[in-house]
Order: C-alpha cells, then sequence, then structure tokens
C-alpha cells in the first residue's frame, strides 16, 4: 500500500475542505443566508398587474417577478447551488419594508419606489422602470384634472408615495378633499369602480393594468397632469455590498443584452395571463435611459 499517496490525497481533500469553509466563511449577509439555508425569500405582490400579480394558478408573476429570477439565477451560479429553493411571500405596501429588513423577505420583486427615505432604510437595484403618478376616474365623471376633486373622495393605497403628492398638491391648490385609503391596489380601484371615490391617484402604470383589467375598461380612464415622475427597482437588505454587487451585475446585464426590452414586450405591450388583456404602455424616453444610463439615486 502507498502510505505516502494517501496521505498526499488525504491532505489534497483536507485543503479543498478548507478553502471551501473559507469560502464559505467569507459570505456574509443576505448571501451568506442563503448559502446555509439553500433557499432565497422573494417578496410578490397580488394586484400590481404586469409586474408582480397572481395569475390564473395563484403563481406570483410580471416583469419585476422575471427580473428577480434573473437575479435568482446569477445567486445559483455564484454560490455554486443549483437546486437553490425559491420560496414566495406575500407583501403589501404597508409591511414590505419592515419583512425585507427584517430578514422574512430577502428580495422584493413587486412595485417600489426608490426613495431618499426608504434608501435609509433598505437598498435598492438600480431603477427597472419610470413611471408618472396620475389618477383614475370613470370615464362619465367628467373629471380630467386635480384641480376639480375639491370636496371628492380621493383614494390611494396605504404605505405608497402617492398619499404624500396628494397631500401636497392638496396644499399647492388650496382645495380640500376627503382621503380614503385601499388595503392594496385592487382595493382603492374597486373603491372608484363602486362610486365610493372619484379619484384614485396612483402610479400611471398600475392604474392602466387595472383598468385593462377590469370587466368593462372603457368605463373607466386615466386622467390629470402627472404629480411626479418616479421609479420601481428592486428591494433588498441594506449595507450588504456583497448582495448589492450580484443584484446590480444581473440587472445590468440585462439592460446591456437587451433582454429586458424583451420583458417589457412580454408584459406591457402583449397578451399576459390569466385573461389574456394587454396594458399597452408604451415604452417611455425615461425609461429607456434608466437602462442606458443605470442608477439607483431614487427620488
Amino acid at each position: 500500500m502507498n502510505f505516502p499517496r494517501i496521505a498526499l490525497c488525504l491532505a489534497g481533500l483536507g485543503f479543498i475542505a478548507a478553502g471551501a469553509a473559507a469560502q464559505a466563511q467569507a459570505l456574509d449577509g443576505t448571501l451568506k443566508k442563503i448559502a446555509e439555508t439553500k433557499t432565497i425569500t422573494l417578496g410578490t405582490r397580488d394586484s400590481s398587474i404586469g409586474f408582480s400579480y397572481l395569475d390564473g394558478a395563484q403563481k406570483p408573476v410580471g416583469y419585476s417577478m422575471d427580473i428577480c429570477y434573473k437575479i435568482v439565477d446569477a445567486i445559483k451560479a455564484q454560490l455554486k447551488i443549483p437546486d437553490l429553493k425559491v420560496e414566495t411571500v406575500g407583501v403589501t405596501s404597508q409591511n414590505r419594508i419592515p419583512l425585507v429588513q427584517g430578514g422574512t423577505v430577502d428580495m422584493e420583486c413587486g412595485t417600489t419606489t426608490n426613495t431618499f427615505d426608504r434608501a435609509k432604510q433598505v437598498a435598492f437595484s438600480p431603477d427597472i422602470f419610470r413611471y408618472s403618478v396620475r389618477m383614475v376616474v370613470r370615464a362619465d365623471s367628467g373629471i380630467k384634472t386635480f384641480a376639480v376633486l375639491k370636496d371628492k373622495t380621493v383614494v390611494t393605497t396605504s404605505g405608497t408615495t402617492s398619499d404624500a403628492l396628494i397631500k401636497s398638491n392638496v396644499r399647492t391648490s388650496s382645495i380640500s378633499i376627503k382621503s380614503a385609503y385601499g388595503k392594496d391596489h385592487g382595493d382603492s380601484f374597486l373603491q372608484v369602480e363602486s362610486g365610493r371615490a372619484a379619484a384614485f391617484v396612483m402610479d400611471d402604470i398600475l392604474l392602466a393594468g387595472l383598468v385593462a383589467n377590469a370587466k368593462n375598461p372603457a368605463d373607466f380612464a386615466v386622467v390629470g397632469e402627472p404629480l411626479k415622475t418616479e421609479n420601481y427597482a428592486i428591494m433588498f437588505r441594506k449595507d450588504d455590498p456583497q448582495m448589492k454587487a450580484i443584484v446590480d451585475k444581473a440587472v445590468i446585464a440585462l439592460f446591456n443584452s437587451g433582454e429586458i426590452e424583451k420583458l417589457y414586450t412580454k408584459w406591457l405591450l402583449t397578451p399576459i395571463p390569466p385573461r389574456n388583456i394587454i396594458i399597452n404602455y408604451p415604452l417611455s424616453a425615461e425609461t429607456r435611459d434608466a437602462w442606458k444610463n443605470p442608477s439607483d439615486k431614487g427620488v
């Protein structure tokens, strides 16, 4: 028996094991958690149509979801875990940030605006989409501008940036309104649909999706001057440079390859499940600029 060769092999195996252990120890934050549990948890939305919503099988799908799955593929490759388990957790506008901060959700794949205030609490990918904040009303309401909302009920979804924009616009216009809040975008839209609110102020792309998905889309109109141009980004835990690096690299790769435009067309310009509706939201110069000049500065 050749003992020296066996000893050399054992020593080699020990070196490999030590190297693997060192690599594992080098991981930090979210990537370390994912490597240890062999699981990544994505935060998803129920009614952000076109971006993160439930299809006919109650599976989260959409533009933001597809981007997150591309990031997951990059994490699988870097960690060398091809069978990485992907779990999803439904989040709301109110609890999405706490669930990311607390570690329940590793990455939120929805329609979250990157703002300066939120960036103090969580981290964001480069912008994946840019939009305007407007309002949806019943088409026969005669409402065309925010100025005519005096003394009317205006709804928005709890925990969104639209609430502050409405209040700022009201102060500037010196009008009074009755504020109402929906638990999610579907609930807010229902308040306009049922006549409990005159207008629902929200991201125009989400309003377009809700209108397209309505029983009678012609009954509604997205109107009003834009209150602000904002952005969506993928959200994850703050002060986590390893996670930040892999998210940014994966997202920018989508931009540079042109694949991002294919995802945009898939979800916003062609029929989508479960009812084969078409949101038909043309690609804006602002979103194209976000892809050409990646930024996570926020608004």
